[in-house]
């Protein structure tokens, strides 16, 4: 039997990710978006934007029925409710892929999907912060669909082709001038994250095994660390690049932030740290998530980055990451 997915986005980073692993399954699939970016050819497109008065109306009554829908929408949890209810009646399973942000803060380490979550979240909020947008999301498929219906892909740091938030992208094309590079301690710093195809894999797997709930998704911790993160990164680009490991104490006395001056790190031992790269993922684990090394992520993200001259695409409500050449040479004393 041919599977049927309806995707609500499909055409950046982890829509279209799940977009390509469902048509590479050889389901059918059906992408509602804004027409501002072609969908991967052998969808059914159908155009609508979720904001506007009747942004819905492609998805009315009568235009098809599915197995499941994924909805990856971080704004407005009111948007997430509105296709939910709009679409219940005609699809079997939602799936929103949300974020670990949801848990309240500051997260323990090795939270797993029964910590306490972040208060104050609503299913028909207008938009507050990204984590009671990302929890009020969870709430409007919940409203809509129910506990037996309604799955949760509660994500980490999301890494690997098409990334539109630029972190792994600006590593490599900062690596890929070469030259004294910061590369910010403990080398082996463990990480915690997912490939964007490994997250599409096992959701559409997910669908298949009918489950439910939420689930932590990531790579468990330790999978790769900063060293091997930046190391593959020299690989692939073949640079002359000279990663000079520094101290975290001497990179924040420096006045640079982590995570976004300098994307992926955060100094190990403190709360970022451990929200950041302690989730317990063992329940995704059982439920099949396998995740590639981390070569191969970084190889395949400089190919699609070089098949788009060294530019990635990146969104406009996220900030700025990267750190200014200037900073970078002073911490360096060149």
């Amino acid at each position: 039997m041919t599977r049927r997915l309806l995707m609500l986005g499909g055409t950046e980073f982890v829509g279209r990710a799940v977009t390509e692993a469902a048509l590479g399954k050889g389901w059918e699939v059906t992408v509602f978006h804004r027409g501002r970016h072609e969908p991967p050819p052998g969808v059914r497109s159908l155009l609508g934007d979720r904001t506007t008065p009747d942004g819905l109306a492609a998805l009315a009554d009568g235009t098809g029925e599915w197995d499941a829908v994924v909805d990856t929408w971080s704004g407005a949890p009111r948007a997430v409710l509105d296709a939910a209810r709009l679409l219940a009646g005609r699809v079997a399973r939602h799936v929103y892929v949300s974020s670990s942000s949801v848990y309240a803060w500051p997260a323990p380490a090795g939270y797993d999907e029964n910590t306490p979550l972040v208060e104050g979240a609503s299913a028909e909020a207008d938009g507050t912060d990204y984590a009671r947008n990302k929890r009020g999301g969870e709430l409007a498929a919940l409203d809509a669909f129910g506990t037996g219906r309604s799955l949760f892909v509660r994500s980490g740091l999301i890494l690997g082709p098409y990334e539109n938030i630029g972190r792994l992208p600006w590593w490599l094309n900062r690596i890929a001038a070469g030259g004294p590079v910061l590369a910010p301690g403990p080398r082996d710093l463990p990480l915690q994250y997912i490939d964007v195809r490994d997250l599409a894999d096992w959701t559409l797997g997910a669908v298949e095994a009918e489950l439910d709930g939420a689930y932590n998704l990531a790579s468990p911790s330790g999978h790769s660390t900063m060293g091997a993160l930046l190391d593959a990164c020299a690989r692939v680009t073949g640079a002359r690049a000279d990663l000079r490991w520094t101290e975290p104490e001497t990179v924040l006395a420096a006045g640079i932030e982590p995570w976004t001056q300098l994307p992926v790190w955060v100094p190990p031992g403190g709360e970022y740290a451990a929200a950041l790269y302690s989730a317990d993922v063992s329940r995704a684990v059982r439920a099949g998530l396998r995740c590639r090394p981390v070569q191969e992520t970084v190889a395949d993200t400089w190919s699609w980055l070089r098949s788009r001259g060294g530019v990635a695409p990146v969104r406009a409500d996220r900030p700025t990451v990267g750190l200014d050449p200037a900073v970078e040479a002073k911490v360096l004393g060149i």
